[in-house]
């Protein structure tokens, strides 16, 4: 199937979960031991064997619209600086200056020809080439050649920029993606405007991702935000490798879908159904009608902390100041919302998970994505090749 009928059959199986009260199942409770979420070494190897292997989406393009932007960042506590050169191309580097170890670029956003380290003034092309000593007659003979930046393997695809936090290490998108960044490109994000960002601390960053890998909890902690809109425990999910698109009906799919040819219904999103689409490890999308919330979860300083940069982008620019003033009154909602409502929970789950009253925490048949993201977890954790991939499958016995 193309995007279109792939959407399509999704919207028509939310509007069956619907119409029957029910959701995607899988065919057995999966159990995950609590020191998952707190053991320090368990901590380290994903930062070891997923975060530092694995491309991670750092930015969109939306971001780095011109040649000569910027973006310097924190990524699992390495300093990362991207950037776009005057011809177009996107590369990333660890931001860190060959002469002392100081950064050359800020953290943030910025346009710039050249990166100047603050600390002793070394001056860097934007292909990462050292082209200034200061003071060189003092400072003694150096080759140049040898004291560039030390790149990071980078691609932009589908409006986003993936990076891997390791120099030299391969890096197949497209392999990696399995086909979902045709979903992405569909979406034109390249073209959105990024509108800013907004950061939060929470609990070890899979009790964050395993809140936003299911619905089921909908009723009980969003009785006012997403209650409403959307029924608790009805969701549909599809894989792409790791990755997931999770499929939110709302409760007036079938009045939205009904008056709508069958071939038309792929086109619908937000009008009958809303989709998440999780980027394994680490990236959560949901696209609203006025603005879209993209949650970027990283490992903390330490095993029982996250933290999260939420993104935010829509696909027309800002128009005028009251336009502005209402978007940023949107981003606080949106921001305010997911903390308040989601994070102050995790923080409880991880006090909960610390105490050691359980060995274990269960993983109904009715919150797949959470089983199959911790089985792709473990895969990776594994470091074996030859073990078979996990597969989504849903079971039809209710």
């Amino acid at each position: 199937m193309d995007r279109n009928e792939r959407l399509g059959a999704a919207a028509a199986t939310m509007k069956d979960f619907v119409a029957r009260t029910e959701t995607f199942r899988t065919s057995a409770v999966k159990r995950v031991p609590t020191r998952s979420y707190t053991d320090p070494d368990q901590w380290k190897a994903e930062i070891e064997l997923v975060f530092r292997r694995l491309p991670l989406m750092l930015a969109f393009s939306a971001e780095l619209p011109r040649p000569g932007d910027f973006k310097a960042m924190d990524a699992v506590g390495l300093p990362v600086l991207i950037n776009r050169d005057k011809a177009g191309t996107v590369r990333a580097f660890l931001n860190v200056c060959p002469h002392r170890g100081a950064p050359v670029a800020s953290e943030g956003h910025g346009n710039c020809p050249r990166f100047t380290c603050k600390y002793h003034g070394w001056t860097f092309r934007q292909d990462g080439r050292l082209i200034g000593v200061a003071e060189a007659s003092s400072f003694g003979a150096v080759d140049k050649a040898e004291l560039g930046l030390r790149e990071l393997p980078a691609a932009e695809r589908a409006g986003m920029i993936f990076v891997s936090l390791t120099p030299g290490a391969p890096m197949d998108i497209d392999r990696f993606t399995r086909g979902y960044l045709d979903d992405f490109s569909a979406l034109g994000l390249a073209e959105w405007t990024w509108l800013g960002s907004r950061e939060i601390e929470g609990a070890n960053w899979k009790v964050a991702i395993d809140g936003y890998l299911e619905g089921y909890h909908f009723a009980s902690l969003h009785p006012e935000t997403i209650k409403p809109r959307t029924p608790s425990n009805c969701a549909n999910y599809e894989s792409f490798g790791p990755h997931q698109r999770i499929g939110f009906p709302q409760r007036r799919i079938g009045e939205a879908l009904g008056s709508i040819p069958r071939a038309l219904w792929g086109e619908q999103e937000n009008n009958g159904f809303d989709f998440a689409r999780i980027l394994f490890p680490n990236v959560s999308m949901f696209i609203a009608p006025e603005i879209a919330q993209i949650a970027q979860i990283f490992p903390g300083p330490t095993p029982d902390r996250n933290r999260t940069v939420l993104n935010y982008l829509r696909r027309e620019p800002i128009r005028d100041e009251a336009d502005r003033e209402a978007t940023e009154a949107a981003i606080n909602f949106f921001r305010d919302v997911t903390y308040n409502e989601d994070y102050l929970i995790g923080l409880a789950v991880q006090k909960g998970l610390e105490s050691g009253a359980h060995d274990e925490i269960l993983f109904g048949r009715n919150e797949p994505g959470n089983q199959y993201f911790h089985d792709w977890l473990d895969w990776y954790l594994q470091d074996d090749s030859e073990m078979p991939e996990p597969v989504l499958v849903r079971s039809d016995e209710a």
